[in-house]
């Protein structure tokens, strides 16, 4: 036990106690049914059974086993994880919908990919938790899962479609959360799941909750990290921004100009680009979908002295383009590939790497969890440029877990403005 669960769990007057037996009062030895020990061990040893004793629903068993150089008789505790309480026992184990993959695609995602259906929830055994599902993140990199192994595990047919979310826990099997706790976990698309404690995080007390997975979540860290961790940027420098209307790339066009960078924003469509700059404040958007003039052409237009920071989150052709405008020791953020998720590979790009050689860039990739050592730094600036009016947070909210496989259709193409996310059941605490 550290002292902060002894002072958790026991409150100060018996953790008061505790301290006292455990402080060793004479290191002469004593001497019980012949075995020697030191009067601070027995005093350990009895210390140790009183919090166990004293810890809720738990009890404690003790077995024998050899210490080098100590004891032979030194006690090991076993504890028996917490049992239900009666609100728990009470609890029927729901039916869950659930969306589960019927086969992978070979193509561009569709409907017929997934299916809706209902089955039994499993109980809680040791260690896990009954987890309702609230509110569901979906990503590009979704996708990217179903074309096999990763920094994760390949999806396959027949299981539940994978998904980050935010749920209630409805029952504990570990003594770390308690029934009504909210928690984020990989959840997947289905309405009740049991989770395994061990890889499961408590959410901090933020409302709106959706800003958990938004602003505080994996969009706002991975917009943080992805540009100030991996190329940084400074003022003055011209930063670009692929998929600039997109969960992440909105957020990082707003930290480069908070920081005194000129942001230029790449997306698909006029009134989308519009958009970017009247809302976000980018210096200018590109429209990659404007036949009228190739998007080299318009970047040289709107960088006439180059890029010296590239924020990719698309890679295939407008990779391609911001390769050849960056400026000598330019960098460049490889955050996502999200034209080359929905559909066959395409080679590509070209110049890699001639002119990463030529040019002395710096292209590297990351995901959100290499910087998690800095999460605290993200968490606090991103909330306070958010208080501050600073930095815009936009949501795209679904409601209907039965609509998330056409969320996610949809993300893809491009529909999404901001963080995109599938409601699934009401904020219990709203």
């Amino acid at each position: 036990f550290t002292m902060v669960d002894v002072w958790r769990t026991l409150g100060e007057a018996d953790s008061n106690r505790w301290l006292r037996l455990s402080m060793p009062r004479s290191r002469k030895p004593s001497y019980s049914n012949g075995a020697a020990s030191s009067s601070a061990h027995t005093r350990s040893s009895v210390c140790r059974q009183y919090v166990a004793s004293n810890l809720p629903g738990r009890k404690p068993e003790l077995a024998h086993r050899a210490r080098d150089g100590y004891s032979r008789l030194a006690p090991r505790l076993r504890y028996v994880p917490k049992p239900y309480t009666p609100q728990e026992k009470a609890f029927a184990m729901p039916r869950s919908r659930r969306i589960v993959i019927r086969e992978l695609p070979t193509g561009k995602l569709s409907p017929d990919n997934f299916v809706l259906d209902e089955a039994d929830t499993p109980e809680p055994t040791n260690g896990e938790l009954l987890v309702r599902t609230i509110i569901l993140s979906q990503d590009a990199a979704n996708r990217a899962w179903m074309q096999g192994a990763t920094y994760r595990d390949a999806i396959k047919a027949g299981d539940v479609m994978s998904s980050g979310g935010i749920g209630e826990v409805l029952v504990s099997k570990d003594p770390r959360f308690n029934a009504g706790d909210l928690v984020s976990a990989d959840i997947g698309w289905q309405e009740y799941a049991v989770l395994n404690a061990q890889q499961v995080s408590a959410v901090r007390a933020h409302r709106p909750l959706s800003e958990c997975i938004s602003l505080l979540g994996v969009a706002g860290k991975t917009a943080y990290h992805g540009l100030l961790n991996v190329p940084g940027i400074h003022a003055g420098e011209t930063l670009l921004v692929s998929a600039a209307a997109g969960s992440v790339g909105s957020m990082v066009g707003q930290i480069g100009r908070i920081k005194g960078a000129r942001v230029v924003g790449i997306a698909g469509g006029r009134e989308k680009c519009e958009w970017v700059v009247k809302e976000l404040g980018f210096a200018a958007c590109l429209d990659y979908k404007d036949t009228s003039i190739a998007l080299r052409h318009q970047l040289a237009q709107a960088c006439p002295n180059g890029v010296d920071v590239y924020f990719d989150n698309t890679g295939g052709d407008i990779l391609q383009v911001a390769l050849f405008a960056m400026r000598m020791r330019g960098r460049i953020s490889c955050c996502g590939a999200v034209s080359m998720y929905d559909g066959k590979p395409r080679p590509g790009p070209f110049g890699v790497p001639g002119l990463l050689v030529t040019k002395r860039l710096r292209m590297e990739g990351f995901i959100v969890s290499d910087y998690a050592h800095f999460d605290a730094d993200a968490e606090h600036d991103l909330a306070q440029w958010a208080r501050s009016g600073q930095l815009k947070v936009v949501e795209d909210i679904i409601d209907g877990l039965e609509n998330a496989p056409a969320g996610l259709i949809g993300l893809l193409a491009g529909e999404n403005r901001g963080k995109r996310m599938v409601r699934v059941a009401a904020d219990p605490q709203s």
